[in-house]
């Protein structure tokens, strides 16, 4: 039993780690030995896993065999998520394996073209979610895993808030080109999101995955961070390996030893070829079976030396895209088999079952060349297990750049499985290998798969779950979410006079694609005369826009108008505006042509050119792109402007040039000169320029509007949020005017 001081770890996956059986005196339950099993051992026997997930098909047993399979499960620390039939076969085989699955393997032509299931991969996320939060309680650390339950982590996040999520992403996370194929593209990112830390097996995943995030959501990462409704959320690569120990030990007892002897012998000096892998299309095994018929093709000699053998392990046959598939391997096993088997020798052994680990272990010990090849494969561990079982030091890897292990395992020959010409080269190349390089090369691909094992990669993710969740468990300063708490905070404050600052776009207008199309509507220009006309109040509106603008749009309205950031002050109800220092004369001169430069070689983005100010603006830019380029245009500034009074200053899709020492604090320090402490100030704002007037409020209720990291004391969702409180407020302040 785990104390209820200790940390647990909730895994969840789709299939609970767990063989069920019907038998007539009742159920017997059988667990996996599987690589996350494996390397969550140390943490089972120190804190306790509880595992959730779907048991497998029960649907034919009874009801007293269901209860009883129950209490197993519960006794072994598992919680079940059973699941029907007609559920397995639209979320699982439907939407998960004929949609998700060949999506993130780039095998596009075989998304269906009418995709369903979406609903009830919905559902059953839910589930999976509902079946967390009643195991869960305050201290656990919750992993959920893969592409069947993206959805989950978000889902758990909604209703709790506090609590720590991981998840871990097996498969290849597609290019952001790839992924806008899928109509729900934005709901599964945000269903990650729920996340603390989102793992993957390389870099170039993890690339992707934000490359999306930006293209779809506009959200740009800091490094390997991200900030989403006030929390952080990471992203890490983690490489998944294999428990090396245990097949190394496999290898070297005497019964496995007898196999690879007798697997020898039947090859009769023949050199073996050896695949194995699931029967799916994402594995490449026709392009293999082309690559080996080219080689018997160019090289006769060695159609008499060479045997191959491919395991195909039955996989996904209620999907109907896996049983043409199968036709498909068996008809080209056939043709190579009909045009090359002679009185002595068949060329391709196909065996279409699943082996026992022994039977594998012999199989890779028995192998001179093991291929793995696949189109795309999200890691493939049967690259890493060849290697682990191999203490003879011998065998050739061939191993496709397509598979995530190919991002670690160099010393193995990599090629495009796409090339058929190249692979069949490969292959020959790997059976005429000098015994030296061989060596050497396994000797590299052992020492790296025993030090990246699967105890370290789960210790390492796990490790840095907690570690980032520590981090926001010990955050004090972050932002209070939601309007009722900044409601509460107004009406117990006791100063009954007031001052708003107000940001404009983002905070009181949606941010648009065209900046000069956010004109203020007339309810906006009702609720801010409303606003201004309230006793004991004062509104400041805050912006960054030039003064022509404000003058334009809102200058009617009996408030103080900032422009610029705060070089531009026109008070209310008077037209002449003062600026806050002096122009230096051409300031623009080294700057403009700089902005332009950049605006001409990048599509869709424009310069503004204000008195105290320059602007580059990027929103209408390709995401990725744009930020590319505004990452550079900053660079390029630095330089430029090391000795200048000038500094550079990151706002919402715009990059902004202005005179050192501007910014929206002007407003704040004008109203606690004008005012002292006799108002209450109150300050809502959305970019990036806000927090220099956050900051210089410490005392004041600060207000962010948006996700992002803050130095405001409150947070509100968006737009409408904003117009829902400042309406609330002008209620609370009718009532208290005598």
């Amino acid at each position: 039993m785990v104390s209820a001081g200790e940390t647990r770890l909730l895994v969840v996956a789709n299939r609970l780690p767990v063989t069920a059986r019907a038998h007539k005196d009742g159920v017997r339950l059988a667990m996996s030995s599987g690589g996350l099993a494996t390397g969550l051992r140390n943490w089972q026997e120190r804190a306790g896993a509880i595992w959730i997930g779907w048991p497998g098909d029960v649907s034919r047993f009874s009801p007293a065999q269901l209860a009883d399979l129950d209490r197993q499960l519960d006794r072994s620390g598992v919680v079940p998520v059973h699941l029907t039939a007609d559920e397995i076969a639209t979320y699982y085989e439907g939407f998960a394996n004929q949609v998700l699955w060949p999506l993130c393997h780039y095998l596009v032509d075989r998304v269906p073209v009418d995709a369903t299931g979406w609903r009830t991969y919905c559902d059953v996320n839910a589930r999976f979610a509902d079946a967390v939060c009643q195991a869960w309680r305050p201290g656990d650390l919750v992993w959920v895993h893969d592409y069947q339950l993206m959805l989950v982590p978000s889902l758990i996040r909604e209703r709790l808030p506090e609590a720590r999520i991981g998840y871990f992403h097996h498969i290849p996370f597609p290019s952001s080109e790839v992924l806008r194929i899928l109509p729900w593209r934005q709901e599964v990112l945000r269903g990650l999101l729920g996340a603390d830390v989102i793992g993957f097996h390389t870099f170039a995943y993890r690339r992707h995955f934000l490359t999306s995030l930006l293209d779809t959501e506009g959200l740009e990462a800091e490094v390997d961070t991200l900030e989403v409704g006030g929390r952080t959320v990471h992203t890490g690569v983690f490489p998944m390996g294999i428990d090396a120990a245990h097949f190394e030990a496999l290898a070297r007892e005497p019964e496995t030893q007898a196999v690879v002897a007798r697997l020898r012998e039947e090859a009769a000096g023949r050199h073996i070829v050896l695949g194995v892998d699931r029967l799916d299309y994402t594995k490449g095994i026709p392009r293999r079976l082309l690559a080996f018929e080219r080689l018997l093709e160019r090289r006769p000699d060695l159609r008499d030396r060479v045997r191959y053998v491919q395991v195909a392990v039955p996989s996904r046959e209620g999907v109907d895209a896996y049983r043409s598939f199968r036709r498909q391997v068996d008809e080209l096993v056939g043709r190579v088999n009909g045009r090359f088997t002679t009185l002595g020798a068949v060329p391709v052994h196909y065996l279409h079952r699943s082996v026992t680990q022994r039977e594998l272990v012999g199989l890779f010990g028995a192998a001179d060349v093991m291929l793995v090849t696949p189109l795309r494969d999200g890691m493939n561990l049967v690259a890493k297990e060849f290697v682990a079982a191999r203490p003879d030091g011998d065998g050739v890897l061939v191993l496709s750049e397509f598979a995530g292990a190919a991002a670690e395992l160099g010393d193995a020959l990599i090629v495009n499985p796409y090339d058929v010409d190249a692979l069949s080269d490969c292959i020959e190349r790997a059976l005429t290998m000098p015994d030296t390089e061989r060596r050497l090369r396994m000797a590299n691909l052992r020492a790296r798969v025993r030090r990246h094992d699967v105890h370290a990669w789960a210790s390492g993710y796990l490790g840095a779950l907690t570690q980032a969740t520590a981090v926001a468990t010990d955050a004090g300063d972050r932002p209070v979410d939601g309007e009722a708490a900044l409601l509460a905070a107004v009406t117990v404050a006791e100063p009954q006079r007031w001052c708003l600052l107000l940001d404009y776009d983002g905070t009181l207008t949606p941010i648009v694609e065209r900046p000069e199309l956010a004109t203020p509507n007339d309810d906006l220009l009702d609720l801010l005369r409303e606003l201004a006309g309230a006793a004991e109040v004062d509104v400041h509106l805050v912006s960054g826009r030039p003064r022509d603008t404000l003058e334009r749009w809102l200058g009617s309205l009996p408030v103080d108008l900032w422009a610029e950031h705060g070089f531009w002050h026109r008070p209310a109800r008077q037209s002449r505006w003062e600026s806050a220092t002096a122009v230096p004369e051409d300031w623009w001169v080294k700057v403009l042509p700089i902005l332009e430069s950049f605006a001409a070689t990048t599509p869709g983005t424009r310069v503004e050119q204000k008195s105290a100010a320059l602007a580059w603006h990027y929103r209408g830019a390709d995401p990725a792109f744009g930020e590319r380029q505004a990452h550079e245009l900053r660079l390029v500034l630095g330089d430029a402007l090391s000795n200048q009074p000038l500094e550079v200053v990151e706002g919402k899709k715009v990059v902004e040039i202005r005179l050192r020492g501007v910014s929206k604090a002007a407003a704040a320090r004008h109203v606690r000169r004008r005012h002292g402490p006799t108002r209450q100030v109150i300050a809502v704002g959305d970019d990036r320029t806000d927090e220099d007037l956050f900051q210089a409020l410490p005392d004041g209720i600060t207000v962010k509007v948006g996700p992002g990291a803050t130095a405001a004391r409150y947070r509100l969702d968006d737009v409408p949020a904003v117009h829902r409180v400042l309406r609330s407020l002008l209620t609370t302040w009718a009532r208290a005017v005598p």
